[in-house]
């Protein structure tokens, strides 16, 4: 008997830690590790940084493949604190199509005291590059998926290895496509996180490339183009039509979602000039507007006003600088042409939204989409989740987080999902970040901030602490750089609360707003 208390006592206590270097003879499932080094503190370069980074601690760094297919390539990384490790262990999101590390991610959980790790979800290229996908249908699968959870299960094992122990707490970030990834881990593992902050998600993945092909056969079209020059004149209109519909007028429409804005009213009167909008052009603003319509009722959201100018604006994301070089027509052709039809003769003017969609969501939705509305396993092994969205997104209707909001509360209950779901709207803020609003309130990853300002400090003092976030304040910098000067603070409130002006002191302090 003394034995065997003795042997449980035992079996109870952390594993012996391991040195960095020792990690490289890890045996792991399907796992080559082909880098285990001791980095220490001061500059580092991180593969394909171009130049040094300063202020790093000392910390392991681990590399390799996973291969759970034979097609299978899986690159990961993951940074350990040779010190202060914190207790917690954070994943990383990919976007676009991924094909590369997230360094920048790494960079920032391991300056503050994370175990973290990051994936190039299977396959190298650039994240409008879908040529890899070619003939891969298991390269499909580890993009859609399986590289996401096989890297989460692999950096926590090198977390438990080195620290001789598990880690306390778990978190996810992501955005765009990372926020797909997140609410893939909270759908369908969801023991992998205790915590998931999931941005701009492009969860409808299926719906959301089927509405680029849509919108591309009006944005492409030589007479419904609309040029750089006519994007100030629009963004004015819509201001006009709707900036103060919250009671400030301050270059922002708050709640998009209710703005009038009829892009008919921009009509030329007489001839064409960059202040109106000729008659197929109008007609392009009502399609991106109006959304993904069939004959079954409308599919996906449409685009909100606000918010179209800018190097992350409607320009570089919709229209392009000029006729064919939008991020839509590249991601629309790379899902289309590359992942669904594998057809380099597939062309966006063949696309039929009736027919195509339903061949999208047959081939790819059990692949691609994160539209799961039963979170029960994750709620029930006590997750939380953080999804935020910019209501000026050029790239994601924000309308479409709105819709799988909606969708979880109908499934689970409203009270139900209140105790595990957040939604944050940023008025103005565009894809995952820039534009004109407030749009800087930590989610890019953990920092030094205060969970009031910080979206992954709420996320563990939820997780941790049992405080849900009542709000976030963001920030707008001059320039969007942290190194300039506050230009204005204002409060992001849960869905469906709107940040509601006091009626006295500065409408650029958010001290001066209370969430209704």
């Amino acid at each position: 008997m003394q034995i065997r208390c003795a042997y449980l006592l035992l079996a109870s206590l952390p594993l012996a830690a391991a040195t960095c270097e020792s990690l490289s003879t890890l045996t792991l499932p399907n796992t080559t590790i082909s880098t285990a080094q001791s980095v220490p503190a001061g500059s580092f370069t991180p593969p394909g940084a171009g130049r040094a980074i300063e202020g790093f601690p000392a910390f392991c760094r681990v590399a390799g493949s996973i291969k759970p297919s034979a097609d299978s390539d899986i690159q990961f990384e993951v940074w350990l604190p040779a010190t202060g490790w914190n207790g917690r262990f954070q994943g990383v999101g990919n976007g676009g199509f991924a094909g590369s590390i997230n360094y920048p991610g790494l960079v920032t959980a391991v300056k503050n005291g994370y175990a973290v790790a990051s994936t190039d979800t299977g396959h190298h290229g650039s994240a409008v590059d879908g040529a890899w996908a070619m003939g891969h249908h298991e390269k499909l699968v580890d993009f859609g998926y399986r590289a996401i959870h096989e890297t989460t299960v692999v950096g926590k094992s090198l977390a438990k290895a080195l620290y001789g122990g598990d880690p306390k707490r778990s978190y996810f970030n992501g955005c765009s496509n990372g926020g797909r990834q997140a609410l893939i881990e909270a759908q369908r593992y969801p023991t992998d996180y205790d915590g998931i902050v999931a941005g701009a998600p492009a969860n409808n993945w299926t719906h959301l490339l089927s509405n680029a092909a849509y919108n591309l056969q009006v944005t492409m079209d030589p007479e419904g183009y609309i040029p750089p020059s006519k994007i100030p004149a629009i963004e004015a209109a819509e201001l006009a039509a709707c900036d103060a519909n919250d009671g400030v007028k301050d270059g922002v429409i708050d709640s998009p979602d209710r703005c009038s804005f009829k892009p008919a009213t921009m009509l030329c009167k007489e001839g064409d000039s960059d202040t109106c909008l000729t008659a197929p052009q109008v007609k392009a603003m009502e399609t991106l507007l109006g959304g993904l319509q069939t004959a079954h009722g409308k599919l996906f959201p449409g685009y909100v006003p606000g918010g179209m100018p800018g190097p992350g604006g409607w320009q570089t994301w919709i229209f392009g600088a000029t006729r064919g070089s939008s991020l839509m027509l590249a991601f629309g052709n790379g899902f289309f042409k590359q992942m669904l039809f594998q057809d380099p003769n597939w062309d966006f003017h063949t696309f039929q939204a009736d027919r195509d969609i339903k061949v999208a969501d047959d081939k790819a939705a059990a692949i691609f989409n994160a539209t799961d509305p039963d979170l029960g396993k994750f709620r029930g092994r006590g997750g939380k989740l953080i999804i935020y969205h910019g209501w000026s997104d050029p790239g994601i209707s924000p309308l479409s987080t709105v819709e799988y909001f909606k969708s979880v509360q109908a499934k689970m209950g409203a009270s139900q999902a209140d105790s595990f779901v957040r939604v944050f709207l940023a008025p103005g803020m565009q894809h995952c970040g820039g534009g004109p609003g407030p749009n800087a309130f930590g989610q890019g990853g953990v920092d030094e901030k205060d969970p009031q300002h910080n979206i992954s400090r709420a996320l563990e003092h939820w997780v941790e602490d049992g405080v849900a976030p009542a709000q976030i304040v963001a920030t707008k910098f001059k320039g969007d750089s942290p190194t300039n000067a506050v230009e204005r603070t204002r409060p992001l409130c849960p869905y469906p609360q709107v940040a509601t002006y006091k009626g006295s002191g500065s409408t650029d302090d958010a001290a001066n707003f209370v969430c209704k």
